[in-house]
């Protein structure tokens, strides 16, 4: 009988290199496996630092036209000249 909370045998790490009774077969299948999981484990990370990438890039390119666009709300120069430009109509 095992003591409560000890390490389990099935959670241990074993070399498949040192691992007797393996064929070479099986010692390449195991790390092609190794290698596809640590490639799905980059692929994951890099996908959560390309969306948060695209949301700050996104947030900065809608703050940019959303000032643009209050911006040319507030000038007015254009409407002086045509105050003005009305007015020398008047006058001719």
């Amino acid at each position: 009988p095992e003591e409560p909370g000890a390490a389990a045998a099935f959670a241990r790490r074993i070399d498949p290199a040192r691992e007797p009774g393996l064929s070479p077969e099986q010692r390449r299948l195991m790390a092609q496996v190794e290698h596809a999981q640590r490639q799905r484990v980059l692929q994951r990370r890099l996908r959560g630092r390309n969306t948060l990438l695209a949301l700050g890039i996104g947030a900065a390119v809608l703050g940019i036209y959303g000032y643009t666009f209050y911006s040319v709300s507030q000038e007015r120069f254009l409407d002086e000249l045509e105050q003005e430009a009305e007015a020398a109509r008047a006058r001719a």
